[in-house]
């Protein structure tokens, strides 16, 4: 294509040409190709699709303007009430709920409470100089080795291969974090936690038992309540009363230290809910600091301590001659001499060479009278009443891990176990199933199992399993009195109280499976008040040393029927139980109390010289007098019958003179060896010699 251009003038002369005169100027010619006009096209197009576009944009920003003038300036819309208190940050200075319930005694005293607290970690490569910071640290802290943080801190290590996270300290009070933090060292940080405290320290220490630096319990109720303490934030109240607590503690301590005992226990128990008001055991350790108690303080002697409980048991024998109807408190038992058992003798500590009846074989305490009672009932008799009394399996207990009693093998239970057990020898159990044995005994013969919670007393209360006879329980409290008034239990006596109870003094099982010659354990059960008895209380002192007080010996009339009688003396007041006047304890005592020398009432008659043995009386009765059991007895011992009561025969039998008799007050007597390797488990198979050691020898006491 070729386009003429004319120009509208002359063009000019280039300089330096010829002037012409009169000359024409040239036309030029322009040659546009077709490329060209391609291209010149696509640009126009680019063009009006730009402009196109600026206009879609500018009319969408006209809109949104227009939109935003309606909405805040035309027609406004203010947020709503709700909406704006949503956006209201909410602040608080009350705590936060803790993650671990609080526990208290029956009367809300807190005994264990979670506080807010802090942990002290590390990134050891954030920190400048771990030497000099740990020194700075070990300052701030005390206790903590200056040598060991370092070494935490990374100290000559090269920075990249220190490790990332150590704990320094996972139970800083508020004035060490506060220390910690003045410091202001690089990588040292804190980690809000909550840490448990126990106000009291070593009071109910067992009881409480502690918690894992995490806070999960680890031993007591601590542990056996730890899926309830974290999932309910209710306080947990105890059955402890911790003014009781502090007064048992304080007066067991006191035997402990007089006696320099190794250790000992006590238990105060409601005689008609099974409520454990206080519960010590000795020694015991600080539940802020249970990670560093020693094994032997940690060791609960009332839960996990099984002993041979002495001639505190002879409680259940009686009760349990009573209640079979065969004997009659009023029956006389020969105990004019030891009692002879293959190489063995069974003795009383201060033999009288008479016939006695069961209140003062009770009062004194005999073994021979004892075992001859237990041989007329028999093993099947005592077997039936001990299960009952539920001695052959683990208590039941809302603490972890109590221990299976030992007992003879049933296929064992011959004639010298039949005896032995009759006056606590042979078989071990722990104190708190002793003591809650002894519950139906006094309160009119149902038994309750043992609690340490409280019992809401407008709420429903516990149900019992009747063990015995009321008539039996009524007559058990009167014979328990007497032993306090007239016999070995005599220190045990309070001013203005009527209090029952029976000594125990059990001799300690050896390491090597013998009697330790000249150790006792010497024990103390009482209830009070015994017109109406609402407590028991048991103390306990392990292989107790004698002193001028005791003149010299280590029974439980001496060593621990004193710190009963204080113990009652002192919390009597505190448990609404006031002391009665002279005249009102005398007729109490008069009323409370049965003769030790009783003549059979009209119509009955009694065991003694002439008539040593009634009907259905086992065969080993006759064995033990040397004669040839008849053939019902022997029928009746293999069928493991009970026998029914004896009818009466109208014959009033009476022992020798009563002056030949004299009124023993005497203490109750050391047991002598007696069994060969007949002790059990739950009536399993042969494991040992008789037992009066302490679960597992945990504490190196026998």
């Amino acid at each position: 294509m070729t386009l003429t251009l004319k120009p509208d003038r002359p063009p000019e002369r280039r300089r330096g040409a010829p002037a012409r005169g009169g000359a024409t100027p040239l036309m030029e010619h322009v040659r546009v190709t077709s490329p060209e006009l391609d291209q010149r096209a696509a640009l126009e197009r680019a063009r009006k699709r730009i402009l196109a576009a600026a206009c879609v944009f500018i009319g969408l920003y006209v809109l949104l303007g227009l939109k935003l003038t309606w909405s805040t300036v035309v027609n406004p819309k203010f947020p709503s009430a709700a909406q704006i208190a949503a956006m209201q940050p909410t602040l608080s200075v009350v705590p936060p709920m803790p993650g671990r319930a609080d526990i208290t005694d029956r009367n809300g005293t807190i005994l264990a409470v979670s506080l807010p607290g802090a942990e002290l970690y590390a990134d050891p490569q954030q920190v400048p100089d771990p030497a000099r910071d740990a020194q700075l640290l070990a300052n701030a802290l005390p206790g903590i080795d200056p040598g060991w943080m370092a070494t935490e801190l990374g100290a000559g290590v090269v920075v990249r291969k220190r490790k990332e996270f150590v704990y320094l300290d996972r139970k800083l009070s508020p004035q060490e974090e506060l220390a910690v933090n003045s410091l202001g060292i690089p990588g040292v940080y804190f980690e809000n936690n909550e840490k448990r405290h126990y106000p009291d320290g070593d009071l109910a220490g067992h009881i409480l038992g502690g918690v894992r630096v995490d806070s999960s319990g680890v031993a007591g109720v601590e542990k056996y309540f730890n899926a309830r303490l974290i999932s309910n934030p209710a306080p947990l109240a105890l059955s402890i009363d911790a003014g009781i607590q502090s007064i048992v503690h304080d007066e067991l301590a006191a035997a402990v230290k007089e006696f320099q005992a190794p250790g000992a226990c006590a238990i105060v128990m409601n005689a008609h809910t099974g409520e454990i008001l206080a519960m010590v055991s000795l020694p015991d350790y600080d539940v802020n600091d249970y990670g560093t108690a020693s094994r032997n303080a940690q060791f609960d002697r009332c839960v996990n301590g099984t002993y041979e409980p002495g001639s505190v048991f002879k409680l259940q024998t009686i009760a349990m001659a009573l209640d079979s109807g065969m004997i009659h408190w009023w029956d006389y038992f020969d105990t004019t001499h030891p009692l002879q058992v293959g190489r063995f003798q069974i003795t009383d500590f201060e033999p009288v060479h008479t016939w006695m009846a069961v209140p003062e074989i009770l009062n004194v305490s005999s073994n021979i009278g004892a075992s001859r009672i237990a041989t007329i009932l028999g093993p099947k008799i005592e077997q039936n009443w001990y299960q009952r009394q539920q001695f052959f399996q683990p208590l039941n207990i809302q603490l972890p891990g109590p221990p299976r009693p030992l007992f003879p093998a049933f296929s064992n239970w011959g004639l010298a176990a039949t005896m032995t057990v009759s006056f606590g020898a042979g078989i071990a159990i722990s104190p708190l199933q002793l003591v809650t044995a002894v519950l139906p005994i006094v309160n009119g013969g149902i038994r309750y199992q043992p609690t340490l919670l409280a019992v809401d007393p407008s709420g429903p209360q516990p149900t019992g399993v009747r063990i015995m006879q009321q008539s039996t329980s009524e007559m058990m409290c009167k014979l328990m009195t007497n032993v306090v008034l007239f016999g070995t239990g005599k220190n045990a006596a309070v001013p203005g109280y009527v209090v029952g109870g029976k000594t125990g003094t059990a001799q300690v099982v050896g390491p090597h499976g013998g009697y330790l010659q000249h150790t006792n354990n010497a024990s103390f059960m009482a209830a009070f008040p015994m017109n109406d008895p609402q407590y028991v209380v048991y103390v306990l002192v392990l292989q107790p040393k004698p002193d001028a007080t005791t003149y010299g010996f280590t029974t439980g009339g001496y060593i621990a029927a004193p710190s009963v009688a204080r113990i009652i003396a002192r919390i009597g007041p505190m448990l609404g139980i006031m002391p009665a006047n002279g005249a009102q304890l005398a007729a109490l005592d008069q009323q409370l109390t049965v003769p030790l020398d009783p003549t059979p009432p009209p119509g009955h008659g009694a065991l003694g010289p002439g008539d040593p043995l009634p009907p259905g009386a086992n065969a080993f009765a006759y064995e033990l007098m040397g004669e040839k059991p008849p053939a019902s007895a022997v029928a009746l011992s293999k069928s493991g019958l009970t026998a029914q009561a004896r009818p009466a025969d109208g014959a009033a039998v009476r022992p020798a003179s009563a002056q030949l008799r004299r009124r023993h007050d005497g203490v109750a007597a050391p047991i002598s060896p007696m069994l060969g390797p007949h002790v059990t488990l739950l009536a399993g198979p042969h494991t040992g010699p008789l037992m009066g050691r302490e679960r597992e020898n945990s504490d190196g006491l026998s």
